[in-house]
């Protein structure tokens, strides 16, 4: 089962997230996706971290995330823009490869037999990206959220700590 998680930022996707998880499994995996940029982003997984308690296990990988999801897991993959902005930024901004990538990766998770919840961000709501780098990688996340919600089986939109089911 795949359930997809999008909203804004601080939207409360994650907290949301780890409670469907933890309705299915007595011992869910959070996936984490991203790489360490900087000392804030840092604070920002410890974050997330302490919200976890002892029943959580946690997966790093930054691409290939059908590689460490077994069948009958439930699984935490947090998050899709950080898991393409490892794409988008190791393809040179290439969002065509990167689309490629991630579409195939998807494909491979639609045949893993777990629960699957995969949080992402809606980032094409808000102001127009002045750089190019920027327009093109919010149409990066625009096509991969799409993408993922028509295969989903479930789709929840966050707003202010509030879900709205898609699907």
């Amino acid at each position: 089962m795949i359930h997809y998680i999008s909203g804004g930022e601080r939207s409360g996707k994650s907290s949301y997230a780890q409670k469907v998880a933890e309705s299915l499994s007595d011992t869910p995996i959070y996936l984490a996706t991203s790489r360490i940029w900087d000392e804030d982003f840092q604070k920002r997984v410890d974050r997330h971290i302490a919200e976890r308690d002892e029943r959580w296990s946690t997966i790093e990988e930054e691409k290939w995330l059908s590689k460490v999801i077994k069948n009958n897991q439930t699984v935490v993959v947090d998050c899709v823009t950080l898991w393409l902005t490892n794409f988008f930024m190791d393809s040179t901004n290439n969002v065509a490869q990167s689309l490629t990538l991630a579409k195939k990766e998807i494909d491979k998770l639609l045949c893993i037999d777990a629960n699957i919840i995969i949080i992402s961000n809606e980032i094409g709501m808000g102001l127009h990206a002045t750089h190019e780098s920027g327009r093109k990688f919010t149409e990066l996340q625009g096509w991969t959220n799409q993408y993922i919600a028509q295969r989903a089986d479930k789709a929840t939109f966050m707003v202010s700590g509030l879900p709205i089911t898609l699907k």
